[in-house]
């Protein structure tokens, strides 16, 4: 029997809500489809919500709305996209939140290789 290794962290929660929409399977599932590809960057995130809203007081050009906001190790991250089309809004937004994870990692991996030195007010003792 092959040997499984389970990761250490489970797998995030995924939220796809509509909020003045019928959110349908079929959208329910390419939004979960979509958004699985921001699971590549880290693993370590707790919580993936994704809120597809219809906002009938705007104009035709800004109507659909997408929000995600990302349960992540240290300060959430959180974006926001409207368009003319439900699915366009999708893209959109895994598109920036994906941004938003590559700029958060190359921060990181910037300040791990490349550490600053830090003053101290005090002496320290003598070994």
């Amino acid at each position: 029997m092959p040997h499984t290794q389970k990761s250490p962290h489970p797998d995030p929660q995924f939220i796809i809500r509509g909020v003045h929409l019928d959110l349908t399977e079929a959208l329910r599932n390419i939004t979960q489809h979509k958004a699985e590809r921001l699971l590549r960057h880290n693993m370590h995130m707790l919580r993936i919500r994704i809120d597809l809203e219809l906002d009938k007081t705007k104009d035709v050009t800004h109507k659909f709305i997408a929000k995600g906001h990302i349960e992540i190790g240290g300060p959430d991250l959180i974006a926001s996209v409207a368009s003319d089309d439900c699915y366009k809004s999708i893209d959109l937004l895994v598109d920036k939140l994906d941004r938003l994870l590559e700029d958060r990692h190359s921060l990181r991996k910037d300040k791990r290789n490349h550490p600053h030195a830090t003053e101290l007010d005090t002496d320290l003792p003598k070994t």
